[in-house]
């Protein structure tokens, strides 16, 4: 694999994460060390069992909360999401602004930022329409382009089967490849949990694991060619909420798609 491969699939916060839990791990920063410095359960597994054994936790969720950022790209998921392919939460695009997203079965709402707005409509064009839909959910369904490929990111399914390559099925004997090695205990978020870490192709990968109860993979992050990417996964298997808004709090998705009309036409009049 090249370095500039390399550097793409460890940079996308997303794909670290499932090639990491799948085989490779991903690195980074960890916090700061436990004092009672025990691994519990885990004391008698191998790394690539540990490994092994959070992906089993991983593929059987039925819905949890994603968190991804990578120094690549600018782009950050906040989604609590489900094996129906319900979520609600957050995705940035840094300065092109941020969306809140809310979606049931095939219906979608997405709540754009002022920056939102005005990246994609010039001028007082993109300040007139902030000021004007700043507390309205657009909404429409999968079926609609722009709806459909925001949603995308809401389908835990997808991500798990992502999870499992076709070669490396999670079927409880050790997976193979490389040697996973375990790091030193640490907590994240007030967790305890073990690393297991794997440096291979220039690539430093670390896979954070929980200690206590269930063997919860709960942080993934990779370093490869001074980039960085990191996934937080937590919730497991707490409902995703099901409000959704309401209809005087909501507009169509074709005034986006208007306005985006009306501001090409009269660029290229």
């Amino acid at each position: 694999m090249t370095s500039r491969r390399r550097a793409a699939t460890a940079t996308a916060a997303l794909t670290c994460g499932v090639a990491l839990i799948a085989g490779p791990a991903c690195s980074g920063a960890a916090a700061a060390e436990d004092p009672d410095g025990g691994e519990g359960d885990l004391a008698n597994k191998s790394a690539q069992q540990i490994s092994d054994d959070s992906l089993h936790q991983l593929v059987a969720a039925k819905s949890l909360r994603l968190r991804t950022q990578t120094s690549a790209d600018p782009t950050k998921l906040d989604l609590t999401l489900d094996r129906a392919g319900n979520c609600t939460g957050a995705i940035s695009k840094g300065e092109l602004g941020r969306v809140e997203l809310v979606k049931r079965g095939n219906q979608v709402w997405m709540k754009p930022d002022a920056a939102f707005w005005k990246s994609q409509l010039p001028g007082n064009e993109g300040r007139d329409a902030a000021e004007k839909y700043k507390d309205t959910f657009l909404h429409g369904t999968t079926k609609n382009a722009f709806l459909g490929n925001l949603s995308a990111a809401c389908d835990l399914r997808a991500f798990q089967k992502s999870a499992v390559p076709p070669e490396n099925p999670p079927s409880g004997a050790p997976s193979p490849g490389p040697t996973l090695t375990k790091g030193r205990p640490t907590t994240h978020e007030g967790t305890r949990v073990l690393p297991v870490v794997k440096k291979a192709q220039g690539a430093v990968e670390t896979l954070y694991v929980a200690i206590d109860g269930k063997h919860y993979p709960l942080k993934l992050t990779a370093e490869v060619d001074h980039q960085t990417g990191t996934i937080l996964l937590s919730n497991y298997d707490t409902p995703v909420a099901t409000k959704t808004p309401a209809p005087g709090d909501t507009a169509d998705i074709s005034v986006l798609e208007d306005a985006l009309r009306g501001s090409q036409g009269s660029q290229s009049a």
